[in-house]
Formats: C-alpha cells, structure tokens, sequence
C-alpha cells in the first residue's frame, strides 16, 4: 500500500512538472472556464474486516453506492482545481468476507464483527491533465486522461446491527432491541473505560483524508463532459470501522466506571464471537454474557491491527456542463 502510494505521487510531482513549465507560457483569463458536475459510483473499503487489510481484498460483497456533486475551475491549460461534496456509504463483514471452510481466515469468520459507514467528505483537489489545452472551451481535446490530489475532511459515524436474541444465553433483561447502533459512543475497546490497558480516548468521528487518483474526460459535446474516475481516500485513523486495538473483559465494560449509558450495548458490541454459529468452543460467562474461546477477553489482545489507517475508493461516472464564460468584447465607439 505505501510503495502504491509513493509510486503514484511521484507520478504526480512529474505531472505538475510538466504542467508548470507548460504555465510559463500566457493563458488569458477569457480562456479559463467552470464546470458544475455530478459523479454517481461505488465505494470499498480497506481496514480490519476484510481478509486482507490492502488494494487486492477488495471483494465485490463490501462494495456500496456513493454520490457526488462538484465545481471545477480551469485555471492554466493544463490545472483546474476542485470543490466537491461526496456521500460514501463503506461496509465490512467478517462473516462475507471469510468462510468457514477457509483456514486463513476462519480465524476472522469466528471474531464475526461487521460494520456499515456514511461517509459526508469535503474536499479540495487540484488536477492535472494529461493533454493540455490552450483554445477556448469549445476546441478543449475530445479525450483527456488527467490525474488528481488534495486534501479532504470527512465526517463518519460507523454502526452495527443486532438481532434480538442472536447473542446465545444472554437473558431478556440484557438484551438489547433489534437495530442498528452507532458504535463510537458505545466505547467497544474500552475507550470510556479509566483503566490501565484500555483505549485512552475516543475516537474524532471528524477526520482529515488525503484524496488522489486518476480518470479519463471525454468531450460530449459543446458543453457536456462525460467522466471516469478512481479515487483512493488515505485517512488518518483507524476506526473507520470501529476496529483498531484489543478485546476489553465484558466485566470491565459492565463495570461503574465505563461511562457508556447502555453498557450491555458497549458489551454486545465488543466481541460478536457468539454470534457466529459455533458452540464447541461457547463459554457463558458469570456476567450471563458469552464468547468464543479465546474472543472477547483482555488475555486475546488482539481485535484489530492498529499498525495501519483505514481507507476507502470511489470508483464514479460522472458528467460535466460546462458554464459559458462571460467574455467581454471591446467597446466601439
């Protein structure tokens, strides 16, 4: 993932090279032009629930819809820049994205946590195109490849559904209704805990990503532009599935000083392992809650992998009207 990363800002310092050396040269302000689009697409995601945390997990059972609108200035032949609003809807499954029957990843299979995620971004990027363009909007290339990068901030609350009566043994009076639940409030590695071992804070559900990526613009007509675009988001947490660290003992979330509101919830949610259909290895604790062995214990340290950040693509078609520029022509007297 990081030798992908490097390799394509490379790519892009060079691009902004050539673009910058080509500026040197007069591009008239009656030549810049905007444009107002919207891109409809898909989004995956690449974290701890998938089998493997890089590019070549993406599994079509995780892939969800996204949505954006934007506005794009043309500044120099071959620099625009871009304000955009993209809704991103991610999700990860242990029990879709590993099986039973698969021996690498059962492991994952037993764990069972899953996770949906609205993502609202705000981002700002500059783009670089390819083929340049130094004629009015009206002789722009019919077909231009172009890459992009910026900066983003993201807003993301991610949830979970339960089932009510899914968790095996677990009596009425601990049970919880059916529904989904945003997960960070209810502190699932012990983040509202004050205790030794455990998450010191929770985690900002506001956050700043890194947007680049690459696409192709074909010319409809006079004022249509018709797009294809692949983005990667490079964030700077790891929650974006509510999965980083290590398992928390159900007792220390039962317990007075975890500041959670509904902390059979915070319990529930913590350690899905129950859940997951097997009952050799089901122990039920004394709390009445229960657990795969060795799931759901501070003695299992590892939940999540924290050595990685969590990030997401959008894959989008998109169209482009172009806003005639407003030229002003010479007064005769």
């Amino acid at each position: 993932m990081k030798k992908f990363t490097t390799l394509f800002l490379l790519f892009t310092v060079v691009l902004v090279t050539v673009a910058l050396e080509a500026e040197a040269q007069r591009f008239t302000k009656r030549k810049q032009y905007a444009t107002v689009g919207i891109q409809l697409g898909a989004s995956n995601y690449f974290g701890d629930l998938v089998p493997q945390p890089d590019f070549t997990s993406m599994r079509l059972k995780s892939t969800r819809p996204s949505i954006g609108i934007n506005y794009t200035k043309r500044h120099f032949p071959r620099i625009s820049s871009r304000i955009a609003f993209n809704w991103n809807r991610i999700a990860g499954d242990d029990a879709k994205a590993a099986g039973p029957d698969e021996g690498e990843n059962l492991g994952r299979y037993r764990r069972n946590l899953s996770f949906r995620n609205d993502i609202k971004e705000l981002s700002a990027v500059a783009i670089i195109d390819l083929f340049e363009n130094r004629h009015y909007y009206r002789r722009r290339p019919d077909f231009v490849p172009y890459g992009f990068l910026g900066v983003a901030v993201l807003h993301h609350n991610p949830k979970a559904y339960y089932e009510n009566g899914s968790h095996p043994g677990l009596s009425p009076d601990k049970d919880i209704p059916s529904g989904w639940y945003a997960l960070q409030p209810l502190g699932t590695e012990g983040q509202f805990v004050d205790q030794p071992g455990t998450v010191s804070d929770p985690y900002s559900r506001v956050q700043i990503a890194i947007p680049f990526g690459l696409g192709v613009r074909y010319k409809l007509d006079r004022n249509w532009d018709f797009s294809f675009e692949v983005g990667w988001r490079a964030t700077f947490t790891d929650y974006l599935d509510d999965v980083s660290t290590a398992h928390v003992d159900k007792d220390v979330l039962l317990s007075e000083g975890n500041r959670v509101g509904n902390r059979n919830a915070s319990v529930i949610f913590s350690d899905r392992s129950a859940e997951s259909g097997f009952t050799n290895d089901l122990i039920t604790e004394p709390n009445g809650f229960s657990r795969l062995r060795p799931y759901g214990t501070s003695n299992n340290r590892t939940r999540g992998n924290s050595s990685d950040n969590d990030w997401y693509i959008q894959t989008s078609l998109g169209v482009n009207y172009i806003l005639n520029p407003r030229i002003r022509r010479p007064k005769f007297r």
